[in-house]
């Protein structure tokens, strides 16, 4: 096992560095302190060639003023608060919108755009990278002082482990994933639309015309959002479902997991023979089939389009502070937030 500190860059004079995590098999994880950001994931494919699975930048500079969220983590709340405000402990908190009407991933130079504290982690069957950060109390609007702690590790199983962990002086909203963009063609030669994804998931949230939850749960019998038995990405994005259409011809919608911890996410890419296995404790797991990649993105020399990698974030439900049947992601003081996600990636 492997680990290399390096320097990625600097933002407002200081030093963001790089950690590459590495295993006997030759898989290697890229991470920066940066938003705890995943720049790199190097897998190799049926014939043994090693290649990028994840969607990354090669500067700060691109991260800070292009990203659509690449690797990073998401926090203080993933996903959107509708009208960027809610209630909470009687008292009425107003967010800043950075999507149309609503709050996103935390809002403006959220946890994506901060610089974490890094501590290394060197152990005989694993290595890891332990970043911490304290977001203060009112920091984007939000109560409490909270300190989180992401823990990335990799062992010799193929197995990359993000766990979170989280404590507050005050009540306040905590729902944190990671937003990586995946693509198993390896080296984004091809978009995801032939990939063949299965999830463990009987109904979806239905989403309005703000992309964010009415509150309805969809069935997904019948519809494209089944998922149930693999089938290929681009039968369901091809749907003229008004889901579908919602949210630019594809797929941005939480997905209710039906297990934990048992396969219970899986995507193939059958021309490589990747696979990719996500197993989590997470109540869902958001889909996001980038339908809205701008195109003036230059990812390591490829454009970027539509379809061009696939988000699997798992999490809390969105906006579920703002509907009472949901659980609502309240992390009260002198309680903790944990929970954890692993990816398997074999051929």
């Amino acid at each position: 096992m492997k680990l290399i500190k390096e320097i990625f860059g600097e933002l407002k004079g200081e030093t963001v560095y790089s950690f590459t995590l590495e295993n006997r098999n030759g898989m290697k994880v890229s991470c920066i302190t940066l938003g705890c950001i995943i720049t790199d994931i190097i897998v190799p494919d049926k014939n043994g060639q090693f290649e990028n699975v994840v969607l990354g930048l090669d500067t700060v500079e691109s991260y800070i003023n292009d990203s659509p969220y690449f690797g990073a983590v998401c926090g203080r709340v993933a996903g959107r608060i509708s009208n960027g405000r809610f209630e909470l402990d009687d008292h009425i908190y107003e967010l800043p919108k950075n999507d149309d009407n609503n709050h996103l991933h935390g809002g403006p130079e959220a946890f994506d755009q901060k610089l974490w504290n890094a501590k290394e982690i060197n152990d005989t069957d694993l290595v890891g990278v332990e970043f911490s950060y304290v977001s203060e109390d009112g920091e984007n609007g939000y109560p409490g002082n909270l300190s989180v702690k992401i823990t990335y590790t990799l062992n010799e199983q193929n197995e990359l482990k993000i766990s979170y962990h989280g404590t507050t002086d005050k009540n306040t909203l905590v729902n944190l994933t990671n937003h990586s963009y995946f693509n198993l063609s390896g080296n984004l030669k091809e978009d995801i639309l032939s990939h063949k994804l299965a999830v463990k998931s009987n109904e979806i949230l239905e989403l309005n015309e703000n992309v964010v939850p009415t509150g309805n749960l969809m069935n997904v019998a019948n519809t494209p959002f089944d998922f149930r038995t693999a089938k290929s990405i681009e039968e369901a994005v091809s749907s003229t479902h008004e889901q579908i259409k919602r949210v630019g011809q594809g797929i941005d919608h939480p997905f209710l997991l039906n297990d934990h911890q048992n396969e219970e996410i899986m995507l193939v890419d059958e021309k490589s023979g990747r696979k990719l296995v996500i197993e989590t404790d997470q109540q869902s797991v958001v889909i996001y089939t980038s339908n809205m990649l701008e195109e003036s993105i230059n990812i390591r020399g490829v454009k970027a389009r539509k379809y061009l990698g696939i988000c699997l974030e798992t999490q809390g439900l969105p906006d579920s502070i703002n509907h009472p049947q949901f659980s609502p992601c309240i992390l009260n003081a002198g309680e903790e937030y944990n929970t954890s996600t692993t990816y398997k990636f074999t051929v």
